[in-house]
């Protein structure tokens, strides 16, 4: 059993959208949007698959969370700004926020890889630029 795990969501990054909400019989009701719902499964899947073949438990304990979020280089940009964007000296300063791109991720995990969001004691997320759009999500449960 492990307690230190990774996994690769392919595809851009994709933040929490803003809740939606509709009434019912007078009573407001607040949902997530389609595009959010839909890549919170997408990331539940993933990480599932990946625990299963790393044999991860959840953690119960303490643990650390770390985002890295690597955006496509727009075709728009110079040749320049593209060499740049792959030794990091440019940094995607672009939506989603990283504030946002965290709480999808982590409403996904949550429950799954970690007992609750109070677990998690450690959290960065840090934004890029690369030639594979994707998120590299580590998950290290303290001994």
């Amino acid at each position: 059993m492990s307690n230190v795990l990774s996994f690769e969501i392919l595809g851009s990054p994709i933040g929490q959208g803003r809740p939606k909400f509709s009434t019912i019989n007078g009573h407001a009701k607040a949902y997530d949007p389609e595009k959010s719902r839909n890549y919170k499964a997408y990331v539940r899947m993933l990480a599932t698959q990946a625990m299963k073949e790393n044999d991860f438990e959840m953690i119960t304990g303490p643990c650390a969370i770390k985002i890295w979020a690597y955006f496509d280089i727009p075709k728009s940009k110079s040749k320049k700004f593209k060499e740049a964007a792959l030794a990091s000296k440019e940094r995607p300063t672009k939506k989603p926020d990283a504030d946002n791109i965290v709480k999808a991720i982590l409403d996904a995990l949550n429950g799954l890889m970690y007992k609750d969001d109070s677990c998690i004691v450690e959290l960065s997320c840090v934004k890029y630029y690369s030639d594979v759009p994707r998120v590299e999500v580590y998950v290290d449960g303290y001994p």
